[in-house]
């Protein structure tokens, strides 16, 4: 029916991108029907200043006051990005690794297709359907901010959604490496949300505590949220994200190399 592991793999994550996109697209749609009510709060910044210093950074809650700091605040630098990267890890593990625990993973490495380009083929299909979902939270926010009034524009949704998306596909990538290497799905999720959480927690101590100021470079979290998300325009930061990307897929690339039917079910 399909010619290549790529046609196929989009294939199969067609209902579950679906059910996905509707429920970032509600969840994005409701919080953007919060704003006229947050917005018409009396004495708004006295209430945000009231708050611990240390939480006003976290999530930047002087910015509160602007449609873009709200929902930044509220839904794109914590919710969203947890499920985003829920999303993307479950769909890396299950990539390669949950082929190989189905037993489907023998019928690939018995076609003329390398293994090399199975991965790639994969990993295409999963950085398609996370930017589906960055397209659907584009249309989401930039639909809300028309109907609600927050006033963020088309670009600032756009650099929002692009940013969550490129974080998103590194992680997943990184769980679908993990997966080729182990071959089992639970051990692939399990690193990678083990390295997302690092990456937060050197994000949140950065912020937090001066000292650990200079960390936050190194986290994929602090490029893809630095001056934003939304608001933030094209950062260089980004070019991280897809840096460690294609790092990481390289690196990837050979896992397979060497596996046939016999090794399939090894371990």
């Amino acid at each position: 029916m399909f010619r290549n592991v790529f046609l196929k793999s989009v294939y199969d994550a067609r209902r579950g991108l679906i059910g996905w996109s509707i429920a970032i697209a509600v969840l994005v749609l409701l919080e953007c029907a919060l704003w006229p009510s947050v917005r018409d709060m009396p004495d708004l910044k006295e209430l945000y200043q009231s708050f611990p210093e240390e939480l006003r950074k976290f999530f930047n809650l002087e910015a509160m006051t602007t449609g873009a700091g709200f929902l930044n605040a509220e839904l794109f630098t914590l919710l969203l990005p947890a499920l985003f990267l829920i999303y993307a890890i479950g769909h890396g593990a299950r990539a390669l690794a949950g082929e190989e625990e189905r037993g489907t993973l023998e019928l690939l490495l018995v076609t003329p297709v390398s293994g090399s380009r199975i991965i790639l083929d994969k990993a295409l299909a999963l950085a398609v359907s996370v930017a589906a979902l960055g397209c659907t939270l584009f249309a989401a926010t930039s639909i809300g901010s028309l109907v609600f009034g927050l006033g963020i524009s088309v670009p600032e949704a756009a650099g929002g959604a692009l940013a969550l998306t490129l974080l998103s596909i590194e992680f997943g990538v990184l769980a679908l490496a993990a997966g080729a290497v182990t071959g089992r799905r639970a051990t692939a999720i399990a690193l990678t949300a083990s390295a997302a959480t690092a990456a937060y927690v050197v994000y949140a101590i950065g912020l937090i505590l001066p000292l650990f100021e200079s960390w936050k470079p190194y986290s994929p979290i602090h490029q893809a949220f630095h001056d934003g998300p939304l608001g933030a325009g094209l950062q260089l930061s980004y070019l991280w994200l897809i840096a460690g990307t294609v790092v990481v897929l390289l690196c990837a690339l050979p896992a397979l190399d060497g596996r046939d039917i016999s090794t399939a079910h090894a371990g």
